[in-house]
């Protein structure tokens, strides 16, 4: 199998801190970060392959001579993009939330190889993998290596002579998301709390969390944010994203008590000034993980009719229905 590579871009962030960027951040393609004091340092995320992992870890020692040894390795969270390179980072401590290690263990590294390489054989679920990254990833080369030092709520670690603070946000994107903050050097990485330009996706929500963890960042005294997809920013890029969610929770809600289905309202919701962001099917898993919540758990769609309808929404569908019909689900268009 192939792999699309795109432009990658590490940047030196000052203060021993780096990121490493990779493309515009679309489906598949994080960032990670690297922090460094004295000749410790920590890693922040692996990357979807091992040898994208390979790649990133080169360019970081190529700037930091403490990268040719990582001595710990934090996970932002279970996903895949995020956590398949593990095993290139021989010898370093792995830590993450309990949550993240729990759901590493559900969905492992070898049973996500086998949806996308086989993708015919799993249905609307391998479709919708297949078309939005098996044809741009070689997942040969990846592996199960979850956190073993795991922690609850907030654990600060030392490294070198730098405090750098963990803290547990999830469950918003994931079940167990933790963003990095580096106070001495008014840095934030939030792993996929933040998609920069791109649309986030609720694989676990609830929604108030993820806006939660945007107003707590949003307090602190910080200057760099570095999102787990999409450019570095500020505070700015926070606001959009909180601005985001609240914008998509209130227009579900107002759909939800209006009785229409979470398919329709998903077709219906419109962004407006979200309409440059990438990825925007990922209003359909949103916007059924928000009916779940409204319902006190009622509604709970199937994980392949999301993707189902995910992959009709991406490839220009009009509404969630397969046959001619009356419906007045028109994509974006709800005002």
């Amino acid at each position: 199998m192939s792999q699309t590579l795109v432009e990658s871009t590490l940047h030196e962030l000052g203060n021993g801190l780096f990121a490493y960027i990779q493309g515009d951040g679309s489906w598949g393609w994080s960032n990670s970060g690297l922090i460094v004091s004295g000749d410790e340092s920590l890693l922040i995320d692996t990357l979807f392959t091992g040898r994208l992992t390979s790649d990133m870890l080169r360019e970081y020692r190529r700037v930091s001579p403490a990268a040719e040894r990582i001595d710990v390795l934090v996970n932002t969270h279970a996903n895949g993009d995020h956590t398949f390179g593990n095993h290139m980072v021989g010898g370093a401590r792995i830590i993450g939330s309990t949550a993240c290690m729990e759901e590493m263990n559900e969905r492992p590294a070898e049973v996500f190889a086998d949806l996308v390489m086989n993708w015919k054989n799993h249905g609307y679920v391998g479709a919708f993998l297949h078309e939005t990254m098996g044809q741009h990833f070689d997942f040969s080369d990846i592996a199960h290596v979850p956190p073993t030092e795991l922690f609850n709520g907030r654990r600060d670690i030392i490294i070198g002579e730098r405090k750098i603070e963990l803290h547990e946000m999830g469950p918003a994107h994931t079940r167990g998301d933790i963003i990095v903050h580096v106070p001495d050097a008014k840095t934030v990485y939030t792993g996929d709390i933040l998609f920069s330009g791109g649309h986030p996706i609720v694989w676990a929500g609830p929604v108030q969390n993820w806006i939660d963890a945007c107003d707590k960042i949003l307090t602190w005294d910080v200057e760099t944010i570095v999102p787990g997809h999409g450019p570095i920013g500020d505070k700015q890029a926070v606001r959009e994203m909180r601005n985001y969610l609240l914008h998509i929770y209130q227009q579900s809600e107002q759909m939800f008590a209006a009785g229409l289905p979470w398919e329709e309202a998903a077709f219906q919701i419109g962004y407006d000034a979200f309409d440059s962001w990438l990825d925007r099917e990922r209003v359909v898993a949103n916007v059924a993980n928000i009916y779940r919540d409204l319902s006190n758990g009622a509604i709970v769609p199937d994980r392949a009719e999301i993707m189902r309808q995910m992959l009709r929404y991406r490839k220009g569908a009009d509404c969630p229905h397969d046959t001619p019909c009356t419906c007045h689900s028109k994509k974006g268009n709800h005002s």
